[in-house]
């Protein structure tokens, strides 16, 4: 069983699609809440698929996978529900829904949890205040720049508040200076008590931020620093 102090364990986890391919092999990783980790490696080399054990959009082929003490693999869907609902995601393809404005894109994800008109009214504008979108409030999406969209993003993720934010190549199709934005975002976020899992390529973001760095080489865990740098 985890233990209390690891809001994520996997423990002893291997996850085998064929018998000449194994995406993850005998990992075991724990994570502490409020913690800030760089997941670095390869294509390839497993993190999404750590990602999805952690959602149950995969199973385990064996070992465990813990969310907050609960085996994620082993929950109802009720309880799956909630789980989710505790974890925040950010993808390179920002994911927006393209018809909608910013409001109402970050709205949807609390009209799904069944909240009411008024907790969206309040929470809503105070989430887009977080990123630095109040002024872009009623904009459409196809009306925001590429660093706009992954700020919403990070908005939508934000706003059932959840423990932990997984961030999947949050700066892959964005410049420079937005990456930097983006991430000092993240750390933001992080620093108000949020555990963040950034996956990631971009080594000058992991050398600058100076978090600890779990690389992935081939499903394993080869390299696991407390103040790491982005080493394949």
């Amino acid at each position: 069983m985890a233990e209390e102090k690891s809001i994520i364990f996997f423990d002893g986890v291997f996850k085998i699609y064929t018998e000449s391919s194994a995406a993850l092999k005998n990992l075991t990783l724990r994570v502490r809440p409020q913690e800030f980790i760089c997941l670095v490696g390869q294509s390839g080399a497993g993190k999404s698929t750590m990602l999805k054990l952690l959602l149950a959009e995969e199973r385990p082929t064996s070992g465990r996978v813990y969310f907050d003490g609960h085996d994620v693999a082993g929950l109802d869907n009720g309880s799956l529900i909630n789980v989710r609902r505790r974890i925040g995601a950010v993808f390179q393809d920002f994911r927006l829904l393209t018809g909608k404005t910013a409001f109402e894109n970050v709205a949807f994800v609390m009209e799904a949890c069944g909240k009411s008109d008024d907790e969206i009214n309040a929470d809503v504008p105070q989430v887009l205040n977080l990123v630095g979108l109040s002024e872009k409030t009623n904009h459409f999406a196809n009306e925001l720049s590429g660093g706009e969209k992954q700020r919403v993003a990070i908005a939508r993720a934000l706003v059932n508040r959840p423990d932990v934010i997984i961030a999947d190549e949050p700066t892959g199709n964005l410049d420079p200076i937005n990456s930097r934005e983006i991430v000092g975002l993240l750390e933001k976020i992080n620093q108000l008590g949020t555990t963040v899992l950034l996956a990631t390529h971009n080594k000058e973001i992991v050398d600058t931020l100076g978090m600890r760095v779990i690389t992935m080489d081939k499903g394993e865990v080869v390299r696991d620093e407390q103040r790491g740098k982005y080493m394949l």
